[in-house]
């Protein structure tokens, strides 16, 4: 598939992959009584089959780096859910948040880290749908990357698991 070629091409031209950031993500704002399988297998396939298969392609070079690292940008959905509307949205984020510690122990002792960051709303198009906060007020996408960059250069000693980010104060989280 497209991400076997992606891993190849990556290697290829820069010769090795330390890293792949998970990144995609879609929302369907429905509950899951008014949501259709349909919707389950779209949520289901961006949010969590897409990153294993990124994962899978690239796990040869992140093994052979000795050193390979993994971020699922996840959700703050994947470790609650807020209201009845985020709901399936939850479901496939709870799944990538264990995606995430599948990977970390698939790969612990072939020196691959893997960490979720799990931010609430990021000042993005698909957050500009969900709520509104203005966008200077939200968590802003540079914040996540320094985030991503600190974690790409923590040492196998300094593994961190998870990442929550918020915004706004919530009772948890």
């Amino acid at each position: 598939g497209s991400e076997r070629l992606w891993a190849e091409a990556t290697a290829e031209r820069f010769g090795r992959i330390d890293a792949v950031i998970a990144n995609a993500g879609i929302m369907i704002p429905k509950t899951v009584i008014a949501a259709d399988d349909a919707d389950l297998d779209d949520l289901i396939q961006v949010n969590v089959k897409s990153p294993l298969r990124l994962v899978r392609a690239a796990w040869p070079h992140l093994v052979a780096s000795g050193h390979g690292r993994v971020v699922t940008i996840a959700s703050l959905s994947g470790k609650r859910v807020k209201s009845a509307a985020s709901g399936l949205y939850a479901v496939s984020k709870f799944a990538a948040l264990a995606l995430t510690h599948a990977i970390r122990h698939a790969g612990w002792d072939e020196g691959v880290r893997a960490t979720a960051i799990c931010p609430g709303f990021v000042a993005t198009d698909m957050a500009a749908g969900l709520t509104n906060r203005p966008a200077e007020s939200l968590t802003q996408p540079q914040d996540v990357a320094r985030i991503v960059a600190f974690l790409l250069d923590l040492p196998d000693t300094a593994s961190i698991t998870e990442i929550p980010i918020n915004s706004t104060l919530e009772e948890s989280w």
